[in-house]
């Protein structure tokens, strides 16, 4: 998946959310969805973007929610065998 489409539908989910009154909320809400429904190799390459770029194309109240709530959406890494 190419990143421009997990940006575009990172602000698209913000968008929605971005409407609830009690941002808090709405931040916990955007990090919640992208961990419940995308893949973990869209969350990588999804956080990887942010590390490599800022969160170039990003809205504000994605990387507002990423950043408080990183750990939610960081994908374990498989243990070695």
């Amino acid at each position: 998946m190419h990143i421009e489409n997990l940006v575009k539908m990172a602000n698209q989910i913000g968008g929605f959310f971005e409407a609830m009154p009690d941002r808090d909320e709405a931040l916990a809400d955007i990090a919640s969805h992208i961990k419940r429904f995308w893949e973990p190799r869209m969350r990588r390459a999804f956080l990887a973007h942010i590390d490599q770029t800022g969160g170039e194309g990003l809205d504000a109240i994605v990387l507002d929610a990423v950043a408080r709530h990183r750990e939610k959406l960081e994908v374990a890494q498989p243990a070695a065998a």
